[in-house]
């Protein structure tokens, strides 16, 4: 009998502590603290991920999990066509080139940096032609056949379009600059899926004409010269998302009757095999890219599934490896202590602080709250001198606050240029700013802070910056846009404002800008024009949270992440929120938001709050048992 030596060309090791690697699965070792044998195992499994910028359904994907193309599709209600794209990068989605015909429907395959669009419903049905170079699109040469619903595979230069209209048998070939027409499949259907080459693929599921509208479990395989049937999926469906190639792929989600799906199958090259994987959400008729084995996958938007004709923006991601994913997410903390808006912030949630706050129909209340990640406790009043009118801003840490406060009041003419000082026990006032205004954002600690925008009456939008080394503030160098309801986050010498607003004329902006500590630089702008919004971390790791908008102007649940040059999508807050508290100088893995508008209603504020976490991964060992 063969040793586990001579299998494996390694011994059985005596470890009083688990590997960590990777690289170590497959190993088996003896843990001598728990006296049990360990392995580390590879897993398939399905994780949440960022969603899109804009919920829709039908559209095209192409490139691999962590450099995807989503492009095109519909937004349902009010069926609108669409022709924006965006690019995912691992992390999230930030906004591509957009399509020079608006279509969904379509198919798509190549790369990120060298992708291919076509066919699809413009709504009629349509038989153009577009390359992508990373950036922008432009128009090619139309396909034989217009057609919709089709599979698409292969590359820029080497694409494949097979079936299309209900019933049609339709295959064409495109070698970069022209369509031609290839040998019929079999049995003709649209809205199948298909993955490899233009010379070695595979097509599957779909649905046949009308009146019967038969589903497909059918798969057929091409190897250049003619198509033949091989073994059928599990299950008759259409609309699936796709990955892989010819002899190693996965075919997931899609629709039974107008249903959702989370089956994921594999194929090997000879047979399908229900994988243990299953889609955390029902998937059917989004966007779908991978890479050329069935290791990897991404699913992007969707129909549903609820309401079952919405569109979503809901993205997840399919991995097999030796590492267990949790993906990033918010999750819900202790309620607020009050219902109000207008919290300022600082600290990370372990360490935080809450300060003051207007509770709907009453005076602001002038108090501040510690909060240790499980429980918010009451701690001083607001010096009232300075504090009858609330807090704007803040920033430092839970023992040593800095923060801009409106007084003196109660009644007009008020002026906004208090500041006080928190030491963890008591407050007590600081040096009057040399501004008078409010609205402002802010960034570093109590002795190294930074201040910046604002709005006060009559004078309106400001761009005005201060500094604060514990004693005085100074005047430095002015933003390039001035604005109030701004985010701030960072140090004094490397901080980050993003959003705002300025009225008349009422303007949300999306503008990012960047101080380096003698001046400002205008940055990539945020997804989304927003007032009120908030953001933690530093320069180069920020996550921007909620924020109202025209047509939310109470708020919405949308975040992003800033990796010093580009936001992109980050996991959703569950509540949506505006003008609420949170820690500009919390890092991205221990931000918070608590309290502030919210929904439309009666107090149309909340006491909630949640806390995010960034995704972590864990090698997966388990403990050997014999059976």
């Amino acid at each position: 009998m063969s040793t586990y030596r001579e299998i494996h060309g390694k011994a059985i090791k005596s470890l009083d502590t688990d590997p960590s690697a990777e690289t170590d699965a497959g190993q088996i070792w003896y843990n001598t603290s728990s006296n049990t044998f360990k392995s580390i195992v590879s897993l398939e499994a399905w994780s949440s991920t960022s969603p899109l910028t804009q919920d829709r359904y039908g559209a095209g994907g192409l490139g691999s999990q962590t450099a995807a193309v989503i492009t095109g599709g519909r937004i349902s209600p009010p069926n609108a066509v669409q022709s924006i794209s965006e690019e995912y990068n691992g992390t999230g989605f930030a906004s591509g080139g957009s399509l020079n015909t608006a279509r969904f429907n379509l198919g798509a395959c190549g790369t990120e940096p060298a992708g291919l669009a076509f066919a699809g419903n413009e709504p009629s049905v349509s038989d153009k032609t577009e390359t992508y170079n990373g950036s922008s699109w432009t128009a090619g040469n139309t396909m034989n056949t217009a057609r919709a619903g089709v599979g698409g595979c292969g590359t820029q230069t080497a694409a494949l379009a097979v079936g299309g209209p209900a019933g049609s048998t339709a295959s064409e070939s495109f070698n970069g600059s022209t369509w031609t027409s290839t040998p019929s499949i079999n049995t003709g259907r649209t809205a199948g899926r298909s993955t490899g080459t233009s010379t070695a693929a595979i097509f599957m599921g779909g649905e046949g004409a009308a009146p019967s509208y038969t589903l497909y479990a059918n798969t057929e395989s091409f190897d250049g010269s003619s198509w033949s049937e091989v073994s059928d999926m599990g299950a008759a469906k259409y609309l699936m998302g796709q990955s892989g190639s010819s002899t190693a792929a996965i075919v997931f989600g899609g629709r039974i009757s107008s249903t959702n799906q989370t089956a994921t199958e594999k194929w090997d090259g000879t047979s399908w095999t229900t994988s243990p994987a299953t889609l955390g959400t029902a998937f059917g008729y989004g966007g779908a890219a991978g890479s050329p084995s069935n290791t990897s996958a991404l699913q992007a938007g969707s129909l549903g599934p609820s309401p079952a004709t919405a569109s979503s923006a809901f993205s997840q991601e399919y991995t097999v490896s030796a590492n267990v994913i949790t993906a990033a997410a918010w999750s819900s903390g202790t309620n607020f202590p009050t219902t109000s808006s207008a919290v300022a912030g600082a600290g990370p949630r372990d360490a935080a602080i809450g300060i003051g706050g207007y509770p709907a129909g009453s005076p602001p209340t002038g108090k501040s709250f510690e909060y240790n990640g499980v429980a918010w406790s009451a701690e001083a009043t607001l010096n009232p001198n300075t504090g009858t009118l609330g807090v704007n801003s803040a920033t430092g840490t839970q023992t040593a606050v800095i923060n801009a406060q409106n007084g003196p009041g109660p009644a007009p003419p008020y002026q906004y240029i208090a500041a006080g000082e928190y030491d963890g026990s008591s407050w007590s006032n600081a040096t009057n700013r040399p501004s008078d205004n409010y609205s402002q954002a802010m960034s570093g600690t109590q002795t190294a802070g930074l201040l910046f925008g604002g709005t006060s009456s009559p004078t309106g939008t400001m761009n005005i910056t201060l500094s604060y080394d514990g004693t005085n503030w100074t005047a430095e160098e002015a933003m390039n846009q001035g604005r109030s309801e701004l985010s701030g986050n960072g140090t004094a010498t490397a901080a980050l404002g993003a959003g705002g607003y300025s009225n008349p004329p009422a303007t949300y902006y999306a503008n990012t800008e960047e101080y380096g500590g003698e001046s400002w630089t205008a940055s990539n702008a945020l997804l989304t024009a927003v007032r009120n919004g908030r953001s933690s971390g530093t320069q180069t790791d920020a996550i921007f949270m909620g924020g109202g908008t025209p047509s939310a102007p109470l708020g919405i649940v949308n975040c992003s992440t800033y990796n010093g040059t580009s936001w992109v999508t980050s996991p959703s807050m569950a509540t949506t929120r505006s003008n609420f508290g949170a820690g500009a100088t919390s890092p991205v893995g221990a931000a918070w938001g608590a309290a502030g508008y919210s929904a439309p209603g009666s107090p149309n504020r909340t006491n909630t709050t949640e806390h995010f976490t960034t995704e972590t991964t864990a090698v997966n060992v388990k403990t050997l048992t014999q059976s």
